[in-house]
Parts: structure tokens; sequence; C-alpha cells
């Protein structure tokens, strides 16, 4: 007769029913935490230094959960972006506004503002504008750098390099829906951008650029090396044309970002096609 056996009626609803395999692995991390924080106190009794260990760990698998879900958040929201364009400051904010209009008409998943020549207020500006056109819109909008101006704008999302704010302090101004983005240029940087919650990734630099003037290339073995280490949305930058993105999409790296390929065009929308056309004749 098990009817008085303790526990067995406990049961909450929420526990026999799983949405989706996030939910799987959300409550399995939540059952690891708690093992090791019994682990944790059993060792108190017998080694501070094993309790300490254990408790390290512990805080390591929150840091890990914490990740794991800022990705998803990630993937979902990138899902089906493949092509990010890095626009400047531009002659005019007339001009400015023209040709975010016309890479969100031609089709552009994201718009990254990236210029450290302007003035706060002039960026926040072009920011806000950049914000506006691609609102409602199935474009996303990434300020470079700039953490202050992202949150201000009502930006989409915000781009650090290696040199800039950590993801951590960076997103203690952001908040959590913000997607963040870090530049990587080893295997070590893309680790550390995983484990410190980054949504997604710019890998290279993989060819010359105009943009950006490099002393060393990662090339596309660092591509492959991405590709294998990581599932989080990873775009290849420095150099892509589309003369040699189908070497690049040949090493499962399926993202790009691109500057001046695009903005420096007389007809930057047809450019926008015409890398969208090769990346799908590729696959």
């Amino acid at each position: 007769d098990t009817s008085g056996d303790i526990g067995t009626d406990l049961t909450l609803k929420n526990e026999t029913t799983r949405r989706d395999p996030w939910d799987v692995c959300a409550a399995s991390f939540k059952r690891v935490q708690q093992a090791l924080r019994s682990l944790e106190e059993f060792g108190k009794l017998i080694e501070p230094q094993f309790a300490a260990q254990i408790e390290s760990l512990r805080y390591r698998v929150y840091t890990l959960e914490k990740s794991t879900g800022t990705s998803l958040h990630g993937a979902e929201k990138l899902a089906d972006i493949s092509l990010m364009i890095l626009i400047d400051r531009c002659k005019s904010p007339d001009a400015f506004d023209q040709i975010v209009a016309e890479l969100v008409e031609a089709g552009a998943g994201a718009i990254q503002l990236r210029d450290k020549g302007l003035s706060d207020r002039e960026l926040l500006r072009r920011a806000r504008c950049m914000c506006a056109r691609t609102a409602g819109t199935q474009t996303v909008s990434i300020v470079n750098d700039r953490a202050d101006i992202a949150q201000r704008a009502g930006a989409d999302g915000l781009h650090l390099g290696q040199d800039d704010l950590s993801v951590k302090d960076a997103r203690a101004i952001v908040g959590t829906g913000m997607l963040i983005g870090v530049s990587t240029h080893s295997i070590d940087q893309v680790r550390e951008a995983v484990l410190d919650g980054a949504n997604y990734l710019g890998a290279g630099p993989t060819f010359p650029s105009q943009t950006k003037q490099f002393t060393h290339f990662a090339g596309l073995d660092y591509l492959r090396q991405v590709a294998d280490e990581t599932s989080l949305p990873t775009f290849a930058i420095g150099g892509v044309t589309p003369n040699n993105l189908a070497e690049v999409l040949s090493t499962g790296i399926t993202r790009i970002a691109v500057g001046r390929a695009v903005t420096d065009s007389p007809t930057p929308a047809a450019v926008v096609q015409n890398f969208r056309e090769i990346a799908q004749s590729t696959r």
C-alpha cells in the first residue's frame, strides 16, 4: 500500500508538461543546480575546499543557463537573417535616410550603423532615423559600439568589438531584450562571447576590407573553425563581395556582414539582391 507515501500526490501541473525543447533544457538546468547545491551542503560537513569547488561549479551552471537562453533568443530573432549591411553617416541626413529606405525595401536582414566620427547628437539622430525606417519591417536595426545610443534610439541590437564594453556591462545598459553581437578574431574569443551571453557573432576578418585596415586576416579557415565550434548565428566579416561569397558559404558560415560593397554602389539595392541570389544558389 503506497497511499501514504510522502510526496506522491504533490506533482504540480507544470511538472507534467513541457511546451518545447527549451522547457526541457531549462528544467534540466534547474535539476543540475539543485543537485550541486545538495553536494555543496554535504561537502561542508567533510571538506570546505570541496564545497567551495562545487559552489563555483554551480555558479558556472547558472552562467551557462543564462547564456543558453540568450543564445536561443538571438537564434529565433535572427533565424531568417543572412545579410547585414554596415553603413556610416553618408553625405547628409537625407542621403542616410534614403539608403536606409532602399536597403529595407531591398530586403536587407539587418542594418548596422557604424560611424566613430559623428558627434553623439548626430549619431543619435542617425540611429533614430534608422530605427524609424526599420520599425514594423523584417529588417533588424543595430548600433555599433554605443550601448547608450542603441538604448536611446530603440534599436533592435548592439554590436561590440573586442575593445568595447563587455557583454555583461552592455547588457546592464540595454536590458535583456536587445540583441548583442560581438566581433571575434579567434576561437578563444568565440568561446568567451558565447559564455558571456552574446546573441550572435561576427567572425573575421576574412579578406582585405575597404572599411577597416587589418594586419592579420583570420581567413576562411577561421570561419570553418567557428562553424564547427558553435551554432550561434555568425556573420562573416571583412572584404566579402559577390565574387568571393561562394567561398565564404562553403565554410559552413551562412551569414555575412558587408559595408562598402553595398553602400559605395550606385545601385545598393541591386547589390543586396545579387548577394541574396548567390547565397540562395549555393544552398
